[in-house]
């Protein structure tokens, strides 16, 4: 049975960082990812990580993290990593770990393109 546990979320202030994890089990995945959703907001890309044979390590981030994002991840341990900097109030959200048996050799930005999720890790950023 595939289960994606994610750990690391919590209240924190304005300028803080955050490091969020996903541990998968029951299979290796090769695309990753992580999402996030707001109250009354729809869910939405923040980060995605795949490996494959021709490119290796290809990551992706939506704009409103690059440079403050940083994603990774541990084929050995089965985890995939989220750091996040200079945290700000609109990064306020539950944030999904994600993960896709399809295999297209490219980042995932799109929610249908994941079929397995995590249960979600509270992110609070306080002014």
């Amino acid at each position: 049975q595939v289960q994606l546990v994610e750990s690391g979320g919590g209240l924190v202030q304005a300028g803080d960082s955050l490091r969020l994890s996903c541990a998968a089990s029951g299979r290796a995945f090769s695309n990753m990812g992580w999402f996030r959703q707001a109250p009354g907001k729809e869910r939405e890309f923040v980060a995605g990580i795949v490996w494959n044979v021709w490119s290796g390590v290809t990551t992706s981030y939506a704009d409103s993290v690059k440079g403050r994002a940083t994603i990774s991840k541990n084929n050995a341990r089965g985890t995939v990593s989220l750091q996040l900097n200079s945290l700000k109030p609109g990064d306020t959200a539950v944030y999904y770990c994600a993960a896709s048996t399809y295999s297209r050799g490219y980042v995932y930005t799109e929610v249908n393109d994941y079929n397995y999720w995590g249960q979600g890790t509270q992110v609070t950023v306080s002014s």
